[in-house]
């Protein structure tokens, strides 16, 4: 198993859908751009969000279990791979990489 990092590095902010559609909340996604984790054997990291996981779950898996290139050569590095979390008034994109 390989362990794969996971990088924050775009947090979108849709406040016109947000004030269009969303109920009033409280509480708000936490991540920041440029937070890092590190998936060890394919495991949800401490502190990585429960949604936000859930959309890259399986990507991750894949690459700690040694899989790539998705989608026929989507990505430059094969045993990587760009994720959206599935929150559409806050989406945060996610770069995954094996190391």
């Amino acid at each position: 198993m390989y362990d794969v990092k996971i990088t924050a590095v775009r947090k979108a902010d849709y406040r016109d859908l947000q004030a269009k559609y969303e109920n009033p909340i409280e509480h708000t996604c936490d991540v920041a751009e440029g937070q890092e984790w590190v998936s060890r054997n394919g495991e949800r990291p401490e502190g990585m969000c429960e949604s936000a996981w859930e959309s890259m779950q399986s990507f991750v898996q894949a690459l700690a279990s040694g899989e790539g290139n998705f989608y026929d050569g989507w990505m430059r590095n094969p045993y990587s791979a760009m994720i959206s979390c599935n929150d559409g008034f806050r989406p945060v994109s996610f770069f995954l990489e094996r190391i």
